[in-house]
């Protein structure tokens, strides 16, 4: 039973980082934000979250500010791959990994319709709508 327990406590807290991360991306006026869950798909996370910022400098603003509270409210220390070009930044918060994208770059890997077949996309979604 305990082990039950242990896992639905850590979906707990990876379902409460979620909400947390997509506060912030709205906060921040992320567009087009879509949750693909992970959860028995992949080893790497629980929860993907895709959106877009309009502008390089936008996008790399959306990532450190995320970063920010993140750490501040939670104790996430999150890794960072990209943030210097903002043409597309990926956030590793650990249970949640996030990709912020400008709109060209993100119609260029479709990475929504790579993960769609697996199932469990949701969201506004893609970066033109």
């Amino acid at each position: 039973m305990a082990a039950a327990t242990d896992v639905r406590s850590a979906a707990d807290n990876a379902g409460e980082l979620l909400d947390a991360i997509l506060r912030s991306l709205k906060k921040d006026k992320a567009e087009a934000m879509v949750t693909i869950a992970l959860a028995g798909k992949s080893e790497m996370a629980d929860h993907m979250v895709i959106c877009s910022g309009r502008s390089s400098r936008q996008v790399a603003a959306i990532a450190e500010k995320l970063g920010e509270r993140l750490k501040r409210d939670r104790g996430v220390v999150c890794r960072f791959e990209g943030k210097e070009q903002g043409d597309w930044v990926l956030v590793d918060a650990g249970d949640v990994i996030v990709h912020v994208f400008r709109p060209e770059v993100r119609e260029f890997y479709q990475l929504e319709k790579m993960w769609a077949d697996a199932g469990g996309v949701t969201g506004t979604g893609r970066a033109g709508s």
